[in-house]
């Protein structure tokens, strides 16, 4: 067990040194504020403050993880061996020229989502205002790569102290905004899709819509027995989310008391973990949020653990309040539909922690790394699965956990893109490589 010195012990270090301690580097970790109790420990310790106590092991602090609330904050962004890092410190004696404690903090918490930016369309945080994309440090891990150094100068300091290694892994996830592309949808649906089909002259779309409804042909977007049949017999490692908000401008799923919809989810749920993928209206209304989870619990006759936000849109804090009330456990909305990247920084799932109420939350965050659209300058199947690779070896070197974004859709036959079955399979068979 590390032992750490502050003069103050607040919830922001608790946080944040457990974060990178024991979620990123497996290493217990305990505090004091009692000079006695440091002296006397004859383990692992530090101290983190502005000044050292004497020649211990000593990384100085800035005032972040001593404030409260939020504030306009000086960032300014150095290169640092083969990274970057802010909030760099002055002390001779500083084991680390960077105070990591309180850059990893801002980026966990998405500090700078809390301060006045400018929103997309969809009143989203974009990746273009992040401290990350301008400083062109958004493609790395650095919160993991700044703990490993921080590793180092324990090993360096303590030889014995013993890491529970943590092991990399991928957890690819999957979305389905419309169950059917054709079926199920209804006879003024059906009709206005294909006079919309025949005015834009995709008469062989035309022809699918017939064939399907006529049931001599599967509706394209019922693609989940491809997801399925390379499921079985493996130890669960993927998650569907589904969508049951009503019908509006952003939803456009069937009803979800349709029966043939609720016999897909059933069917899926029993082969891979389902969650609920929140309607864009109810990531910010509980009572909306509470209709859609009580409706995919009756469906699946399980308790909701997992979300992820329609359109990525992460409405902070509210909307993660708002499933620690219905206590929904994990969220995967936390990354950039255009960018592929590390939002808050991190490829090591982390716990919300609310600035308002200034207290760790039971909520686990999930950082996914890309989705297809992340991808779309790339151009083709070898330049996407080149990307791919150079994430997989970054996150590999961390231990940490990989998740792309896909979606039913996506191995549908109406996307021009035909390769996306192979991408996927492609990341399975990496994942199943690294298992074995």
């Amino acid at each position: 067990m590390l032992l750490v010195y502050v003069q103050k012990i607040t919830p922001r270090v608790t946080y944040t040194f457990k974060h990178i301690c024991k979620r990123i580097l497996g290493l217990e970790v305990d505090f004091t504020s009692k000079i006695e109790s440091f002296i006397a420990h004859d383990g692992p310790k530090l101290s983190y403050g502005k000044q050292p106590l004497g020649k211990e092991l000593y990384f100085q602090s800035v005032d972040l993880l001593f404030e409260h609330g939020f504030n306009e904050v000086d960032i300014q962004v150095v290169p640092w061996e083969d990274t970057q890092c802010f909030f760099q410190v002055k002390h001779s004696d500083a084991a680390l020229k960077f105070d990591i404690f309180s850059a990893t903090f801002y980026l966990l918490t998405r500090y700078e989502e809390y301060l006045p930016h400018v929103k997309d369309e969809l009143g989203r945080f974009t990746a273009t205002e992040s401290i990350a994309y301008q400083n062109g440090f958004l493609e790395e891990p650095v919160v993991d790569i700044w703990a490993f150094k921080f590793k180092n100068i324990l090993r360096d300091k303590y030889p014995d102290i013993a890491f529970q290694e943590k092991e990399f892994n991928i957890q690819p996830i999957l979305y389905v905004n419309q169950t059917f592309a054709y079926w199920q949808k209804g006879i003024l649906r059906s009709i206005g899709g294909g006079i919309r089909d025949l005015w834009q002259l995709k008469i062989s779309e035309v022809t699918d819509r017939i064939k399907v409804l006529l049931g001599i042909k599967k509706d394209p977007y019922n693609t989940f027995d491809f997801i399925i049949n390379l499921q079985k017999n493996k130890i669960r490692n993927c998650l569907m989310f589904f969508g049951l908000g009503d019908y509006t401008n952003y939803e456009k799923n069937i009803n979800h008391n349709n029966l043939e919809h609720k016999e897909v989810i059933k069917h899926v749920s029993d082969y891979v973990d389902v969650g609920l993928k929140v309607s864009y209206d109810a990531i910010a209304d509980l009572a909306m949020l509470k209709k859609e989870k009580t409706r995919i619990e009756n469906i699946v006759n399980r308790q909701l653990r997992y979300s992820l936000c329609s359109f990525y849109k992460i409405k902070l804090p509210e909307a993660y309040r708002n499933f620690i009330e219905l206590e929904i456990k994990e969220d995967f909305s936390m990354g950039y539909p255009e960018y592929s990247g590390f939002r808050a920084g991190t490829c090591t799932p982390f716990m919300f922690y609310d600035l308002d109420y200034e207290v760790q939350t039971p909520l686990v965050i999930h950082s996914f790394c890309c989705t297809p659209k992340s991808f779309e300058n790339a151009g083709n199947e070898y330049a996407v699965k080149q990307e791919l690779d150079a994430y997989i070896e970054k996150i590999k070197k961390v231990n940490g956990l990989f998740i792309p974004v896909f979606s039913n859709g996506l191995f549908s036959e109406l996307n021009e893109q035909t390769y996306w079955k192979s991408i996927f399979e492609f990341i399975w068979n990496k994942n199943e490589d690294e298992k074995n």
